[in-house]
């Protein structure tokens, strides 16, 4: 099995919710050398820091006295969901202006969800491969071996 290669000038990106890397492969496809290119980042306080009501409550039926209370908003996810939704835009801009001719994605599994569902037709034909998995705030050499190892991994 002999894996897949990273090309010189294709992007890597790592993501979570609330950071991500815009690497580039300034080596070739046998030796990555990765450089880091752009880095976006979001302030994403934690769920309980965004509350500042109890949950609603809402009639169980029609003129019925019993109420049930509804699941608090979840402000945190969603600023995660819009971070990655984000980053989709930033990854079909780019590719648009053909910044990129292969693609890798390394995210969490929340924000690897979301770029799946909204990352453009454009942007999914230069994926080579996709991992969930949070690398960003790895030092470069072991990102660069973690993408090689699944590079080798990817049939």
């Amino acid at each position: 099995m002999a894996g897949q290669s990273l090309p010189q000038g294709a992007w890597v990106v790592i993501a979570d919710g609330e950071k991500a890397l815009i690497l580039v492969n300034e080596g070739d496809a046998q030796n990555i050398n990765l450089v880091l290119r752009r880095k976006e980042a979001q302030d994403n306080p934690q769920a309980q820091d965004w509350a500042t009501d109890r949950p609603g409550r809402m009639n169980d039926g029609m003129g019925g006295p019993h109420r049930s209370a509804l699941e608090p908003t979840d402000w945190h996810q969603m600023e995660k969901e819009r971070f990655a939704s984000d980053l989709a835009d930033i990854l079909y801009k780019a590719a648009h202006n053909g910044s990129y001719s292969g693609l890798v994605i390394i995210a969490s599994r929340v924000v690897l969800g979301v770029l799946r569902k909204e990352l453009h037709s454009e942007v999914q034909d230069k994926i080579i491969l996709d991992l969930p998995k949070v690398l960003t705030n790895h030092p470069l050499d072991a990102i660069e071996d973690a993408v090689r190892a699944a590079l080798q991994d990817a049939e």
